[in-house]
């Protein structure tokens, strides 16, 4: 699989888990603006990766995307968010 196919592949992968993406529930859930905040950041970066893939600089838009996956997955292990890959 070529770089630029894995960008494809982990953007679109992503565009589906911000779809899905809902706000964990129940006692103890963490401060929703805090995690707001880093879900707009993940967002950003996503937008980033998009850009790049449209610019040909595969390995940023890669780069880029692996940023937004592991935002999101903090959010998910420290149980702000839920969602499934």
């Amino acid at each position: 699989m070529t770089v630029e196919e894995l960008a494809s592949e982990y953007i679109r992968k992503t565009e589906r888990v911000f779809e899905e993406l809902r706000k964990a529930e129940g006692p103890g859930s963490p401060e929703p603006n805090g995690a707001r905040k880093v879900v707009e950041e993940a967002r950003r970066y996503l937008q980033d990766a998009k850009y790049y893939l449209e610019q040909r600089r595969f390995e940023t838009s890669l780069a880029s995307v692996a940023y937004c996956e592991g935002l999101l997955d903090a959010l998910r292990m420290l149980g702000f968010v839920e969602f499934s890959w």
